[in-house]
């Protein structure tokens, strides 16, 4: 690719962005925000980021991040179309997750005591819902949404100090990741399958309104998930009459319903298949995997919480080397191989070289204010800055690569950081080094990085 400015790239990549938003200053702010998240830098705050890129203007930075009054809904909506165009296709994915960002103290919103997937343990920290859109390993955030605790959603006081908008309350994630597929789905994205933790998959509501939106689906499960054969039937209510006199009236399952764990440990030894979905630095990604048709137990109520069988789908098991094994259930039609199965669940892996990324290197967890709009108006300058770098790394790829040697790879990390170090099982990113500036400072800092 024929070297450019990459500020011109900018601008031009940010039209569609600014035109969404009504005022000089905002769109005359939001780019210096966005160069102050791309450039190198220890801290991505306000006022060191204000310090690189606009000395003096530290109050005016803040204001447009923090206090501005401007939507995020017309620019998400522009970042959604601008990643279809990217990415989207019907081969594509939708991966849901949740990132948390780590937080002293109890004003910013949001915050409590929570499981911290950075941390691996239960910390103070904010939690936010997010969407990858995915094209091969290609991965576009498109949706970072707060999840409110009940015990903000209970406290309007502590709401309304923090600036939690009238009508937000209390969702659990599955429901919000709903309404954020609604969102990207109006606004034109395209994907085949959309992926998920066991945090979401384990919640019957979330599996069965993908199936409702006519979507296939792929996701994390608990072990003691109850499930049935693919066989069982329903038999008439029992002829016995319930205690005090009246009749039984639920059908009941041929079978018991087992757990998920258990229903595996019936299948043969030969049942799992090692399979590789994917070539890492120290070679070929695999583990064993085996696959079963079911009949989830999620369907209506009976007696004792019980539940009647629902749809059919697979219970997949993959266990891997270290003898851990972990349970998936996908909506796949029968007959779907189990090779194409294995590769469908790993592809949810660049959500979370995602989220490492656009913490390490354009400090989503960097900012420091309390506030519901500070903190989405942050998180949004984050994802458009993540998705400018895949633009850029996709327009180098296409030009420099021949087509039959096109492979997908993250987006640009500078060379010699603890991130790109840390790359183990990914693909060799772009250097930040093809971020070409004028400032001699900066342009110094990225080469020096990219040696």
């Amino acid at each position: 690719m024929r070297t450019i400015d990459w500020e011109r790239d900018l601008a031009a990549w940010l039209k569609p962005f600014l035109d969404c938003l009504s005022r000089q200053a905002q769109r005359r702010w939001a780019p210096v925000y966005l160069k102050g998240l791309l450039l190198p830098g220890e801290r991505k705050s306000v006022e060191p980021m204000a310090q690189r890129v606009a000395p003096g203007e530290v109050q005016q930075l803040h204001h447009f991040v923090a206090a501005a009054p401007w939507a995020t809904a017309p620019l998400e909506d522009a970042l959604v179309r601008q990643s279809d165009r990217l990415v989207g296709s019907p081969e594509a994915v939708l991966v849901i997750d949740d990132t948390a960002l780590v937080k002293q103290g109890r004003h910013s919103v949001g915050v409590q005591r929570q499981y911290c997937g950075q941390l691996g343990k239960r910390a103070n920290c904010q939690a936010l819902v997010s969407l990858a859109l995915a094209g091969g390993e290609v991965p576009l955030c498109v949706g970072l949404h707060l999840f409110l605790p009940e015990s903000w959603s209970a406290d309007p006081e502590r709401c309304r100090r923090a600036g939690v908008p009238d009508g937000v309350v209390h969702q659990p994630k599955w429901r919000l990741a709903l309404n954020e597929i609604d969102r990207v789905l109006a606004a034109g994205a395209r994907f085949g399958c959309v992926l998920a933790d066991a945090e979401y998959g384990k919640a019957a509501a979330f599996r069965q309104g993908l199936s409702a939106r006519r979507r296939r689906w792929a996701v994390g499960i608990l072990p003691m998930q109850q499930v049935y054969p693919s066989d069982v039937t329903l038999l008439p209510p029992a002829a016995q009459q319930r205690r005090g006199g009246r009749p039984a009236k639920h059908p009941r399952p041929s079978v018991a319903a087992v757990s998920a764990a258990k229903m595996v440990e019936t299948l043969p030894g030969t049942a799992f298949r090692t399979i590789a979905w994917r070539q890492g630095t120290k070679g070929p990604l695999k583990a064993a995997f085996a696959a079963v048709r079911v009949r989830v137990a999620d369907g209506p109520p009976m007696a004792r919480n019980r539940r009647l069988p629902g749809a059919a789908a697979w219970l997949v098991c993959e266990r891997r080397a270290t003898g851990e094994r972990k349970y998936y259930l996908t909506n796949h039609p029968a007959g779907t191989p189990l090779r194409t199965l294995a590769a469908t669940l790993k592809r949810r892996w660049v959500c979370e070289q995602m989220h490492q990324q656009m913490k390490e290197e354009l400090g989503l967890d960097h900012f420091e204010g309390r506030s519901w709009s500070g903190l989405h108006h942050h998180a949004l300058m984050c994802m458009l800055a993540f998705a400018f770098l895949q633009h850029r790394r996709l327009a180098e790829r296409k030009n420099r690569r021949p087509a039959t040697q096109d492979r997908a790879t993250p987006a640009a990390l500078p060379t010699g950081s603890a991130a790109a170090h840390r790359q183990c099982e990914r693909p060799r990113p772009l250097s930040m080094s093809t971020l070409r500036v004028h400032h001699p400072q900066t342009a110094a800092t990225i080469m020096n990085m990219a040696e």
